[in-house]
C-alpha cells in the first residue's frame, strides 16, 4: 500500500509548486531560465470565453475564478494577425489547429521545425515524426524551427548570422521530465540560442518559439512582460496565495 501511495504522489502534479525560474549568461548574453518538473500542472492557453487570451493577465484572470494563478508563462508558438495559432495547436486534448509539415517562408517553415507536447512525459518532436507517431498530447503547439534535433543544431543556423533578436523557446530532458523554458535578455542569433541548449543545458532536443515579440511572466523575478497580444500561452498554474 505504502509504495502505491508513493508511487500515486510521484504522478500527481505538484500543484503548489512554481516553475524554477532565475537569470543565467551564455556567450556573453543574458537570458532567464525557467524549469518545469513533469509533476507540475503545465498547461497551454489560448481561448476563453470571450475569445483569445493574447496576455497573461487574462489568462490570470480566468484562473482567478478557480483559485488559482500562472506560476510562471510565456508565449508559445507563432500565430496569425487574428491571434490563431500557424501550426497544430492542442489544449486538454482538443485539437484545434491542423499540422503543417511543408516547407514554407519564415522561421516557422525552416525545417525542420517541431511540436512541443505535453503528455505522461514532454517531448519535442520534429513535425514529420510526429505526423507519422501521432502521440496523445496533453496539449501541443507547432513552432519552428527545431534549435538542436537529438544532440544537432538545425543545420542553417550560422554562427556568424548578424540576425539578432530577443528569442524564446524550449527544451527537454532526455528522460522527459523536465522542460526548461529560455528566453534572451539581450538580442541573440539562432546559432547561439541553440547552442544554450545543447551546450549549457545539455538538452538534446529544443524548439524555438518566437522572436522580437517573446515575452515571460516570472512573478517570483517580479516580471511581467507587456506588448502586443499574443497567441498561444504555455504556463504553470498552482492555487492562489
Amino acid at each position: 500500500m505504502l509504495r502505491r501511495l508513493l508511487g500515486l504522489l510521484l504522478l500527481t502534479p505538484a500543484l503548489a509548486q512554481a516553475a524554477d525560474c532565475r537569470d543565467t549568461t551564455f556567450d556573453g548574453a543574458s537570458y532567464t531560465l525557467c524549469e518545469v518538473a513533469i509533476t507540475e500542472d503545465l498547461r497551454l492557453f489560448h481561448t476563453g470565453t470571450d475569445g483569445p487570451y493574447g496576455s497573461f493577465a487574462k489568462v490570470n484572470g480566468a484562473l482567478e475564478a478557480k483559485g488559482q494563478t500562472l506560476g510562471f508563462a510565456m508565449n508559445a508558438g507563432m500565430y496569425h494577425r487574428d491571434l490563431a495559432p500557424v501550426g497544430l495547436y492542442i489544449e486538454t486534448g482538443t485539437q484545434t489547429a491542423r499540422l503543417v509539415t511543408r516547407d514554407g517562408p519564415g522561421n516557422f517553415g525552416l525545417l525542420p521545425n517541431g511540436v512541443f507536447c505535453i503528455a505522461d512525459t514532454f517531448r519535442v518532436i520534429e513535425s514529420r515524426a510526429f505526423r507519422d507517431e501521432s502521440p496523445a498530447c496533453r496539449f501541443a503547439t507547432q513552432s519552428g524551427p527545431m534549435l538542436v534535433l537529438n544532440g544537432n543544431l538545425h543545420p542553417k543556423l550560422l554562427p556568424t548570422s548578424d540576425s539578432t533578436y530577443i528569442r524564446n523557446g524550449v527544451g527537454v530532458s532526455a528522460d522527459g521530465t523536465r522542460a526548461v523554458f529560455a528566453i534572451s535578455n539581450d538580442p541573440v542569433n539562432f546559432h547561439s540560442f541553440a547552442r544554450l541548449f545543447r551546450d549549457e543545458l545539455g538538452l538534446s532536443d529544443a524548439l524555438y518559439f518566437d522572436g522580437n515579440i517573446s515575452r515571460l511572466y516570472a512573478p517570483t523575478l517580479n516580471r511581467h512582460d507587456g506588448g502586443f497580444p499574443m497567441g498561444p500561452i504555455v504556463g504553470t498554474v498552482i492555487p492562489k496565495g
